[in-house]
Order: structure tokens, then sequence, then C-alpha cells
């Protein structure tokens, strides 16, 4: 997918207009279509301020990733990144034990 494809996707996902999402980010919603069609490329300041403002990371909006994190994942992972090591040990067993269970259950369902 290309950014101006994933810029359409997000914004009409938020419900936003290009206009709506052009006064946002500061600039157009003419120039917001011109992303889209992928007429021209933003800066990398204004992907940022879009990806802000779509409440996605920057990798996911150029294509580098296709993990879309919102952003109240991105701030818990954030969080987790500062614990001690053994703490994230600790979390990251729960999380696995978790993830085998919802799995498990899918499986039979």
């Amino acid at each position: 997918m290309t950014l101006g494809e994933h810029i359409t996707v997000l914004r009409k996902k938020k419900g936003f207009s290009q206009s709506e999402l052009g006064k946002i980010v500061g600039t157009s919603g003419d120039i917001i279509g011109r992303y889209e069609r992928d007429e021209v490329k933003p800066s990398i300041e204004v992907v940022i301020k879009i990806a802000d403002a779509l409440e996605v990371s920057a990798d996911f909006m150029i294509g580098k990733t296709s993990l879309e994190i919102d952003k109240s994942t991105l701030k818990r992972l954030e969080e987790l990144s500062k614990l001690p090591e053994e703490a994230k040990k600790q979390v990251f067993l729960v999380v696995d034990a978790l993830i085998r269970d919802f799995k498990a259950k899918q499986a039979y369902t």
C-alpha cells in the first residue's frame, strides 16, 4: 500500500474529510487529496503530523511496518520498556499465556 493509500484508508476510518485532516495538520484539503493520490509526497514533518492526527506510527504510514499501533498501545509499550528486565519478563509471561489461551479458545470454537 502506498503512503497515499494509507492516508486515505486511515482518514476515512477516523471519519475525517480531507479538509478536516488538512486543518489538523496545518495544510489544505486539496493538498491532502494530492497526497492521497500520490501526486506529491509530504515532507517527513508532515507525515509525522498526519500520523499523529490519525493516531498511528509514522512507520506504519510509510509502509515500514504492517503493524498498526494506536496511541494507547504505544504508550503501554513505552511504559513497558521502562521496566526493569525481570519485570518485563514477568509481563511477557502473562501476555504469552493470554495469547496462547486466546488462540486455543479460537481453535475450539
